[in-house]
């Protein structure tokens, strides 16, 4: 098993290309598109860089994988889909989220209720092939209802459940969010074997260089937001205190609504041009 991690600056969040060593098969794990919100530029910078690693190193793309449906950047499954082939997964619960977002964006006449955008929607407790690797799903529902955690070996791809310990967990308080089952969420991975590594959806370091993996035995000795000596009120009490102060995501608007379609962009209008909705005072 091998395990490439690609770091996207702009928004702090790794990609990850998982490796089957004996059959060349790969899984690619929250691949992110490049977006410049001030210009309303979509480009595939960091994406091609996953392509050209594939490519060079003749793997074979099995697998694309979300975590969630992510607040701070547009997913680049879509576009990787139709450069490489492969099937997109994510949680069962994904459908759960949608009839909160696909009113709020009015985006129903081009994105699925259903979860069929999706090839695979995965149940808790699920497995699935990478080559001769098994994959196992843990839902860890707390920071959206349709978070998921994919173990592998003693790899564990996280998203933004955990952070690195300096940084604590995710935040809960968007819709579906809820702390008391980002705890019990917490749990679950604690529970996995003290030999497994955590690999992060994202960090954002000020004076060192951005970290992809943690010991989980780090994590539950240092995490600053719940370690395991954190009680579940304690966590609770933390963790919507730290929400109260943090803003809301800047590219929260444009991501989910495309993120919802694999990050596919709207269809053109007639006028040949596409565009991000943006609700007036709906957060």
């Amino acid at each position: 098993m091998r395990i490439e991690p690609f770091y996207h600056q702009p928004t702090g969040t790794f990609t990850y290309v998982l490796t089957d060593a004996s059959t060349n098969q790969c899984a690619i794990i929250d691949p992110v598109l490049d977006f410049d919100a001030a210009a309303g530029r979509v480009s595939t910078d960091h994406a091609d860089q996953i392509i050209t690693h594939i490519k060079a190193h003749q793997l074979k793309t099995q697998w694309l994988l979300e975590t969630h449906i992510h607040a701070d950047h547009l997913t680049a499954s879509h576009y990787l889909q139709h450069q490489l082939g492969g099937h997109t997964g994510i949680s069962s619960k994904f459908t759960d989220i949608l009839p909160h977002w696909i009113p709020l964006f009015d985006t129903g006449d081009d994105t699925p209720m259903d979860g069929s955008q999706f090839d695979y929607l995965w149940s808790d407790q699920a497995s699935f092939q990478l080559g001769e690797l098994t994959i196992k799903v843990l839902h860890t529902p707390g920071h959206t209802p349709a978070c998921a955690s994919y173990c592998v070996g003693d790899a564990v791809f996280v998203g933004d459940t955990l952070f690195h310990p300096e940084l604590g967990t995710a935040r809960v308080d968007f819709p579906g969010g809820d702390a008391n089952i980002l705890f019990n969420s917490i749990q679950r991975l604690y529970a996995l074997s003290e030999h497994t590594q955590v690999y992060l959806c994202h960090d954002y370091p000020e004076n060192r260089p951005p970290v992809s993996c943690v010991p989980l035995a780090d994590q539950k000795a240092n995490n600053v937001m719940l370690n395991q000596h954190t009680s579940r009120q304690e966590f609770i009490d933390k963790r919507t205190a730290r929400d109260q102060q943090l803003a809301v995501p800047e590219l929260i608007l444009p991501s989910i609504q495309c993120n919802m379609r694999l990050g596919a962009l709207a269809q053109p209008h007639e006028n040949g041009i596409q565009y991000i909705r943006i609700p007036i005072n709906q957060l």
